[in-house]
């Protein structure tokens, strides 16, 4: 039996909400991406889980505090990949979609880099499955401000590495492995 994302969706993302339209454009980028590279590189994966894990990816955005996308929760914006995560769990969601949610921030964080942000100590931030790094590797193509248009890889390239030598390197790593 599958999962109905759907239904998570409409329940944190009311219809007729501008929240609702900036997740589903940027959920749907993402999972078109990383559809389209699943299919180019002939990837081991069920196309269903991988639209399911790209739309809930970033089902925590609405607990976060980031005014610019319509989100009014308490949360600071870092937390809603673990938030996500832990809305899915007690959604009933898959664990791998949760694992999904839970990893995908920036080109994933190292138990050193985790420990610096407010985000719970003792979990994994590292996407370690293939499902994992293709979402997490689609995401940063798009952005839920601005044009929301899929960014040049130089685009990417630069935002990433804004966060140090080893986020640089690993965005490198899914790029090689993805492109």
């Amino acid at each position: 039996m599958r999962f109905d994302y759907q239904t998570v969706i409409d329940k944190y993302y009311p219809a007729g909400t501008r929240l609702r339209d900036i997740y589903m454009r940027h959920c749907r980028s993402v999972a078109d991406k990383a559809l389209e590279i699943a299919r180019r590189r002939s990837l081991p994966l069920d196309e269903e889980e991988i639209e399911a894990a790209a739309m809930l990816h970033d089902i925590g955005i609405s607990l976060t505090d980031a005014a610019g996308i319509e989100c009014r929760g308490s949360l600071p914006y870092l937390a809603h990949g673990y938030a996500g995560a832990d809305l899915l769990r007690r959604e009933g969601a898959p664990e791998t979609y949760a694992r999904v949610a839970e990893r995908h921030t920036g080109s994933g964080l190292s138990p050193e880099e985790a420990a610096l942000l407010p985000i719970p100590p003792g979990r994994s931030y590292m996407p370690e499955t293939l499902l994992e790094r293709l979402v997490c590797y689609a995401d940063k193509f798009y952005s839920k401000s601005g044009d929301m248009a899929e960014k040049p890889i130089e685009r990417v390239r630069a935002s990433i590495a804004k966060f140090g030598p080893a986020a640089a390197s690993r965005f490198e790593t899914l790029r090689e492995e993805f492109s």
